[in-house]
């Protein structure tokens, strides 16, 4: 009898952990639940036709269940599409892949333009760039070709998978919350300007795929003044080298990987000032307590940025880099 005691108490403690984790709310009500249904057990057997069976100017959360199955196709949320949860699986999560490539505007298997944007257990892939094989694909060239695209403000990310080889994931711009998600790519694979936090995530590198150094980052925050900046948070960086942590799209490009555990697979400078050679001044590239054979700072590049434990503590709170607003907490579970 104890011990079933005990058993529930752990369980209550471990639920309440995970709550106060998610920054998720029990009392947000969700309005709908749409289910999507490759098989035709479900409302809709596409998830974009589930998408669309949702009102313009919607103001209450849906939410549209995903079960298990490859999804071959390209999956838009409007801008005027917002409070949308897209949730897999937990067991058995729902893949959604495409192989669209040359262009990143047009290549995204996904993309995300609304605001107030949840998705949860769902693996997002381009298969355009084949991560198994090598750079020249029956005659192609590895080239851009995007799994997801994201530019709504206030979006969340939990326990998803981005899977591509160049130009994975564009976080183009918004407040943005990724727990636990794997990234996966080689060249320039988390670009754009958005302003986001990475927690406990997984980034894979594959440049093996390409057969030379690869670049993590390539952030585009284009001012002193802009909020933009890649953040990642207690992550662990591991795959095939060597690859540079970051080079410079924006002429004052912001990253920082705190407490970050980095396999032996990144290039000793680190960093690259890219087409924003001569500026190093302005670009802010940062590694706070990081740990690993790959988090050898002694050939770091001279113009690393060395940050206080405030400054550090500003971007790795989420509160004050992403949540000012107290947005998650405002979110469904």
């Amino acid at each position: 009898m104890q011990s079933l005691v005990a058993s529930i108490l752990a369980l209550f403690f471990l639920l309440g952990a995970l709550e106060a984790r998610y920054n998720l709310q029990d009392d947000v009500v969700v309005s709908a639940t749409i289910v999507v249904d490759k098989n035709g057990h479900g409302n809709f057997a596409t998830v974009q036709q589930a998408i669309d069976s949702i009102p313009s100017n919607n103001s209450q959360w849906t939410r549209i269940h995903i079960n298990h199955a490859i999804y071959v196709e390209k999956v838009v949320v409007p801008k005027d599409k917002p409070y949308i949860i897209l949730e897999g699986d937990l067991d058995h999560y729902p893949v959604i892949e495409f192989g669209d490539g040359g262009n990143v505007v047009t290549s995204p298997t996904f993309i995300a333009h609304a605001d107030n944007f949840i998705a949860k257990n769902i693996i997002f892939k381009n298969t355009y760039d084949r991560i198994d094989f090598m750079a020249d694909v029956n005659g192609r060239p590895t080239t851009w070709a995007v799994a997801a695209a994201i530019d709504g403000d206030k979006q969340s990310f939990y326990q998803c998978s981005f899977l591509s080889v160049q130009d994975t994931l564009s976080d183009a711009r918004g407040r943005h919350y990724f727990y636990e998600c794997t990234i996966k790519g080689a060249i320039d694979f988390i670009f754009g300007s958005g302003q986001s936090l990475y927690e406990k995530c997984q980034i894979v590198s594959v440049t093996d795929v390409i057969g030379f150094p690869g670049y993590i980052t390539a952030n585009g925050r284009g001012g002193p003044d802009d909020p933009a900046g890649f953040v990642f948070k207690d992550c662990h960086v591991s795959g095939t080298g060597p690859i540079n942590l970051g080079r410079a799209y924006g002429n004052h490009s912001r990253v920082l990987f705190s407490g970050t555990y980095m396999e032996n697979i990144i290039t000793p400078q680190g960093w690259m000032a890219a087409w924003n050679t001569g500026n190093e001044d302005l670009i802010s590239y940062s590694e706070a307590n990081c740990s690993g054979p790959g988090a050898d700072l002694s050939q770091r590049v001279t113009w690393e940025k060395k940050l206080s434990d405030e400054e550090v503590e500003s971007l790795t709170n989420a509160a004050k880099f992403i949540d000012q607003d107290g947005w998650l907490a405002k979110q469904p579970k």
